[in-house]
């Protein structure tokens, strides 16, 4: 039988994913330097690098990369980071991913299958899918 989680430690994990949404990638790596897991995961699978990567932020995911956050942690969906920046059209991210070693090819869709639906033919190329 499993406990009930700490309401204390619930309210800090739901504080952290909102530092990733919103892209504060000093805070982020204050609390990843502090022992939060660089590769924690809310209840879809979601990492701190997918919530700043759909959202936009860079920096942060440039933070958590170098922290040890995994570029290619699929979420509960199949879906990756690279294929959520692809999807969202953030180039600064797609950047940052694959400077961290994000696999374009990993995933369902793929960031290569989610250029292609969107015919981002300069991505493909990026990818070497073209």
């Amino acid at each position: 039988m499993s406990e009930a989680p700490d309401p204390e430690v619930v309210e800090l994990a739901t504080k952290i994913f909102d530092l990733a949404r919103q892209g504060d990638a000093a805070a982020l790596a204050a609390y990843v330097d502090a022992g939060v897991p660089a590769n924690l995961t809310n209840d879809s699978g979601d990492s701190l690098v997918m919530l700043a990567a759909y959202h936009g932020h860079a920096d942060a995911v440039r933070a958590l990369l170098e922290r040890g956050g995994d570029a290619n942690r699929a979420n509960d969906r199949g879906q990756t980071p690279l294929a959520g920046a692809v999807f969202k059209g953030a180039d600064a991210v797609i950047r940052a991913l694959l400077d961290g070693g994000a696999d374009p090819a990993a995933g369902t869709p793929s960031a290569v299958d989610t250029a292609r639906m969107f015919q981002k033919t300069e991505l493909l190329e990026l990818f070497g899918a073209a």
